[in-house]
């Protein structure tokens, strides 16, 4: 596998989603124009990219994709190569990677609402030095259950209460990395989820990682989840754009 720099990593962002949980935000604009601060979370997103060295970016849309086109063109003023591709019909997490052209081996695909501070470069490493089909970003999310919870035999006896219990479980980060021979056996035209492809290239004999860093992740696709994310951009807006450390 070539041990390409960034420069020559293409990035494809998943951008056409319509984001119906952040309603009536996303009614006027789509969830990567939805602000923290005085950006939309996409500019943040590819800022952060950039300073990672990344400049040959693909953005693949759908719902309202003439405002996307309008605030970011051809990502010249944010130092990037910006290219679209246009869903006619939602394809899903992972069936747009079928109309990307010219794909890189490898390559990142990544959700377009996130807010981070990976390091994609580590990553990248990561999955060079495992030989990997699929790496898959995950992150420990921690949920607490704001009951009782109540365990029981099949009998219905009581085993145990657990009061307000948190639980771990490692999620999707929404960014990944995939060798080209992934995408090229995905349909056109077809829909089809990333976690659908994760798991096919698996059943088929694939090398699919996981990697997992000690950073910051959330997902802004909930209200709760949004608000969190403009608190903790406020607090340190250079660390998420990538201009500190």
């Amino acid at each position: 596998m070539g041990q390409a720099s960034s420069r020559d990593i293409r990035v494809v962002i998943l951008a056409g989603g319509k984001g119906a949980r952040l309603r009536p935000l996303t009614a006027v604009f789509p969830k990567p124009l939805v602000p923290l601060g005085n950006k939309p979370i996409l500019e943040i997103l590819l800022r952060r990219l950039t300073s990672f060295g990344f400049t040959d970016v693909t953005l693949c849309t759908g719902y309202l994709s003439e405002l996307l086109m309008a605030v970011f063109g051809d990502g010249a003023k944010l130092g990037l190569n910006i290219r679209y591709v246009r869903e006619e019909t939602p394809l899903g997490t992972a069936g747009a990677l079928a109309m990307v052209d010219d794909l890189t081996d490898p390559f990142l695909v990544m959700n377009g609402d996130l807010l981070t501070t990976l390091d994609f470069n580590k990553m990248l490493q990561h999955h060079r030095a495992r030989q990997a089909d699929i790496t898959v970003g995950t992150f420990r999310r921690d949920v607490r259950i704001d009951f009782g919870v109540i365990e029981s035999d099949q009998q219905g006896r009581f085993l145990r209460c657990r009061e307000k219990p948190t639980y771990h479980f490692e999620v999707s980060m929404g960014v990944n990395v995939l060798r080209r021979r992934v995408a090229e056996r995905i349909e056109p035209n077809k829909p089809l989820d990333m976690p659908d492809l994760i798991e096919s290239v698996h059943a088929s004999g694939g090398t699919v990682c996981c990697y997992r860093e000690d950073c910051q992740w959330l997902d802004i696709g909930r209200m709760d989840d949004y608000a969190l994310a403009q608190e903790q951009y406020a607090q340190n807006e250079q660390m998420f754009l990538g201009t500190t450390s």
